[in-house]
């Protein structure tokens, strides 16, 4: 394959992107869906490509109007730039100290995990009892709530490789359709979640009726909205600041890279000559992806940026406008490539586990975070609604519609927990691990697993943080509530 065949491809991509954002603009039942411009274009692109036009015929031949190569490019992008997406997610970011943080971070995390660990309690329970005996399923589909649902596009595209390896190739595909399931109903399930909290008045900042603009709606910015896509911590003269960036997400991606191969150095010098019944090596880092590592890396740079006084050179802004770009890429490219036939051919398997998803996470927020979130409960448990659903940024968004003006502790406490939860779940070792484990063991011992790790969550919650929030609730509506409810406003909101 040559490097203009790459090239083109990648053109393409970034014109289906801006395909996608044109018709967000102008199609209207898009813009009320939310949907991101990077789903449209993937999407654009899945019907001119071999799943749909291909499968017409005629003179456009089985791979519609795209060539195989270009196919084949954006086939394995997604296993490239999740590990972008990883490195950058905790670097530029200051650690928090730890009293400020232990305060916040113990209920919002209980919250999370339950809801991360209960994803593979129902989705292992579904393949053991349902899926696996009745509709012929692989009993790794238990393990795809989580890498569709908490994982995303990045995480479902990214296991590709580990899913390819170990003879489950409709996994993917199966984990990218619940991917877009869930971004898509996390942002109309969330906002409907949001009308039903200011309605009840379980909304402690918004109250009326939550409504958005039509540049919101659109996915812009009015022309006297201004805001920085970064800081200039490099003279460009040394170094385009950009350029610097991208050099620290390399060496993050690089240390992954040595973490892992030593990882399975340390494998296959001790337990890896172990064989199992049907004579498979004990082996489980040699089918775990490099992305979780690379978070691993991002983090390991920023501690030392911190520790040697050159911790403001990353800047969080630029950092994320990489973590964008790599993610709409992906998504991009990830959706364009979908196996739909995989999907038709274990519909029933993708619908189980799509309602099942949905309902879970839908009941965890309303039951649980109630009970372990005091104050600004639905503004702290949306986001992890959102996330659970989706990406870290459907709960971003959700938070931004409760919380405008980011008043309330919503945006800190997420940002707590993310960096004790994600090296773990929604694409960390645990979401790594689970593939490789279920392979090598079946559904039941990491079900088992899981199943505790629920229970110590929600019973922590319930019981621990749970009692302690609630007297401060008490306390603080016996000291009698600010009239303006602590920034909350009588009129319509608008984000």
């Amino acid at each position: 394959m040559s490097a203009d065949t790459i090239g083109f491809a990648l053109l393409i991509l970034g014109a289906a992107l801006l395909v996608g954002k044109f018709l967000r603009v102008k199609i209207g039942w898009i813009q009320k869906l939310f949907l991101p411009s990077s789903i449209v274009g993937g999407a654009l692109l899945l019907m001119l490509g071999p799943q749909v036009l291909g499968r017409v015929g005629g003179p456009v031949g089985e791979n519609g109007i795209f060539t195989e190569a270009m196919v084949e490019v954006w086939s394995a992008l997604p296993g490239l730039l999740i590990s972008v997406i990883f490195a950058t997610m905790f670097m530029g970011q200051k650690l928090p100290t730890m009293k400020r943080a232990a305060t916040l971070v113990g209920p919002q995390l209980s919250l999370g995990v339950a809801l991360g660990s209960g994803q593979y309690v129902v989705g292992l329970l579904l393949a053991g009892l349902i899926l696996v005996p009745l509709l012929a399923a692989q009993p790794m589909t238990g393990a795809l709530i989580e890498i569709g649902f908490e994982g995303g596009h990045g995480t479902a595209a990214g296991m590709r490789g580990v899913m390819d390896e170990l003879g489950f190739s409709e996994g993917a595909d199966l984990a990218v359709g619940l991917a877009t399931v869930g971004i898509v109903g996390g942002i109309v399930i969330g906002i409907a979640l949001i009308n039903w909290g200011v309605r009840t008045g379980k909304t402690e900042m918004v109250k009326g009726d939550v409504t958005m603009s039509l540049e919101e709606q659109r996915g812009l910015f009015r022309k006297d909205e201004h805001y920085s896509a970064g800081t200039m911590t490099s003279r460009p003269a040394s170094v385009e600041p950009l350029s610097l960036h991208f050099a620290l997400v390399t060496v993050a991606i690089l240390l992954a890279l040595g973490f892992l191969e030593g990882l399975r150095w340390i494998e296959q010098q001790t337990y890896a000559s172990v064989m199992l019944d049907d004579n498979t090596p004990l082996e489980i880092f040699a089918y775990v992806p490099l992305f979780p590592l690379a978070l691993l890396g991002g983090v390991l740079i920023q501690y030392v940026a911190e520790k040697t006084g050159y911790g403001h050179i990353i800047d969080d802004q630029m950092m994320l406008r990489i973590q964008g770009w790599a993610l709409d890429f992906l998504v991009v490219a990830a959706i364009g490539t979908l196996s739909l036939a995989a999907i038709g051919s274990n519909i029933g398997t993708f619908v189980i586990l799509a309602v099942a998803g949905v309902v879970f996470n839908v009941a965890i927020f309303l039951f649980l975070a109630p009970r372990i979130i005091g104050r600004y409960w639905f503004e702290r448990g949306i986001g992890d609604f959102g996330q659970s659903m989706g990406v870290t940024a459907t709960g971003l968004i959700l938070m931004r519609v409760v919380d405008p003006e980011a008043e309330s502790p919503a945006f800190e406490a997420f940002g707590y927990k993310q960096l004790i939860f994600e090296p773990f779940f929604g694409g960390g070792l645990v979401t790594a691990l689970a593939i490789p484990v279920i392979y090598l063991t079946g559904p039941w011992p990491l079900f088992a697993v899981m199943l505790a790790v629920f229970l110590v969550a929600v019973l922590v919650g319930l019981l621990y943080f749970g009692p302690r929030e609630q007297k401060d609730r008490r306390d603080w509506e016996a000291r009698g509530k600010p009239a303006d409810h602590a920034g909350g406003s009588d009129a319509a909101s608008t984000v």
